[in-house]
C-alpha cells in the first residue's frame, strides 16, 4: 500500500504558474512509476506527465511538452510537477498516481495502483 497526498494547487491567472507536490508514504516509494494525470469537468481523466523510478526518464502529453516538468526526490517520497506558462484550458483537478508494474511510457490511467485524492487548478483568463 502507498498513501499519496497532492498539495499546490490553486487560482492563478493566465501565463502564471503553480508547483504541485505529492508526498507519498508507506511502501518504498523507488518502487513505483509515478504519474500526474488531470480530470476536468465532464472529461476523462487524461495523462500529464510521467517519470521513471530513478527520475532519468520523463514523459509528457503534447498538451503540456515544454510548459510542465515533472520532478522526484526518492529521498523525500516526493513527487512534483512545476507548471509554467498556464493557460485557462489547464484547469482541472490535478491527481498524482503510483504504479508497481508499470514501465517507462505509461500513459494509461488503468495501469497504475494507486492515487491521491486531486487539488484544484483553476487558471484565468
Amino acid at each position: 500500500q502507498v498513501q499519496l497526498v497532492e498539495s499546490g494547487g490553486g487560482l492563478v491567472q493566465a501565463g502564471g504558474s503553480l508547483r504541485l507536490s505529492c508526498a507519498a508514504s508507506g511502501r518504498t516509494f523507488i518502487s513505483f512509476v509515478m504519474g500526474w494525470f488531470r480530470q476536468a469537468p465532464g472529461k476523462e481523466r487524461e495523462f500529464v506527465a510521467g517519470i521513471s523510478r530513478s527520475g532519468g526518464v520523463q514523459w509528457y502529453a503534447d498538451s503540456v511538452k515544454g510548459r510542465f516538468t515533472i520532478s522526484r526526490d526518492n529521498a523525500k517520497n516526493t513527487v512534483y510537477l512545476q507548471m509554467n506558462s498556464l493557460k485557462p484550458e489547464d484547469t482541472a483537478v490535478y491527481y498524482c498516481a503510483a504504479g508497481l508494474r508499470v514501465g517507462d511510457g505509461t500513459r494509461r490511467p488503468n495501469e497504475y495502483d494507486y492515487w491521491g485524492q486531486g487539488t484544484q487548478v483553476t487558471v484565468s483568463s
